[in-house]
């Protein structure tokens, strides 16, 4: 596995393995004390059951929209990323825990999900291989470098 690639998912590791679980934690024992233990585990249970409806609903709605926009002949691109955020605000509603409800929440309000896909969609660059496969990746961030592909070609064919 490459170092830098290391370096850059690592972050994320961390706050996936460590801080998210210490503030749920937080979160459980603030929450636990202002209103009980019980109301807190039915709270939970509650926004994972209402997450779940919002979660299908959006779903079929979705899905809908991807058959009709694969039927005329477009790239339904936004609408995968869309559903890719709906069963990522799915997986962050069952998980048990206030922050990620919030978090899941956000995923489900249209608003805000179509925001981050338009933002995450802009920075993308989106390239066609010779075998007619295309490549996605992310712009640059420095404004001076311009990426490109060359191909050493030995023979004098070209000066004619």
């Amino acid at each position: 596995i490459d170092q830098l690639f290391l370096m850059r998912v690592y972050p994320f590791i961390l706050l996936i393995f460590i801080v998210i679980p210490l503030v749920e934690v937080y979160l459980f024992i603030e929450v636990g004390q202002e209103i009980g233990a019980l109301p807190t585990v039915l709270l939970c249970i509650t926004t994972a059951v209402i997450g779940s409806a919002m979660v299908r609903a959006q779903g079929i709605s979705t899905m809908a929209r991807f058959q009709q926009e694969m039927a005329a002949g477009q790239v339904p691109a936004t609408t995968m990323m869309e559903g890719f955020a709906l069963m990522l605000g799915g997986i962050l509603l069952i998980t048990p825990g206030f922050f990620t409800d919030a978090i899941g929440f956000l995923c489900l309000i249209p608003y805000t999900r179509r925001a981050v896909i338009s933002r995450f969609i802009n920075n993308m660059v989106v390239t066609r291989n010779d075998f007619s496969s295309y490549q996605a990746h992310l712009k640059p961030k420095d404004p001076d470098v311009i990426e490109g592909q060359f191909r050493k070609n030995d023979d004098d064919s070209w000066k004619r």
